[in-house]
């Protein structure tokens, strides 16, 4: 948490006397979660001075290249980042992931807890059907990911 601390003197009857405004800002950490094509990284980028996904793991050279057998690793870099994010004392950063389940989330809370920062989990429901979000989705996700995903779906 920053704090803002701005001391003056006031001059009052013939002596001095300290004052100290003491004014703390809140961080924040957003938790985006939706199924893929759902409108996640949008609002991310609305709402936060920093996004991190997952996905950006797999961009090399400005190209997306997904691979299924580095999906830890790429989650490991996202709470990193993360991690990384709050050091540096953003003031409002925003993690969009499907966060299917809710032990998904479990260690950016944690990340949270440890540096003082308000987190704030939000579900983007587009309404949309899984066919609709296969078409809409920026990372060529398979209607067939998108059913599993909606089926394993804990709110």
């Amino acid at each position: 948490m920053s704090v803002l601390l701005v001391t003056k003197t006031i001059t009052k009857s013939g002596c001095n006397e300290r004052v100290n405004i003491r004014i703390e800002m809140q961080r924040d950490i957003y938790l985006i979660r939706g199924l893929p094509g759902a409108g996640k990284t949008e609002l991310a980028g609305k709402i936060a001075e920093i996004t991190i996904e997952a996905d950006m793991y797999f961009i090399k050279d400005g190209i997306y290249r997904y691979d299924r057998e580095k999906i830890g690793l790429a989650h490991s870099w996202c709470k990193t980042k993360a991690a990384n994010a709050m050091e540096d004392h953003f003031e409002c950063i925003a993690v969009a992931n499907t966060f299917s389940q809710r032990w998904e989330m479990i260690d950016y809370y944690s990340l949270a807890l440890d540096y003082g920062y308000r987190i704030t989990a939000i579900t983007v429901n587009s309404g949309l059907s899984d066919e609709e979000l296969a078409r809409r989705n920026r990372h060529g996700v398979p209607i067939e990911s998108i059913r599993a995903m909606r089926e394993r779906w804990e709110l």
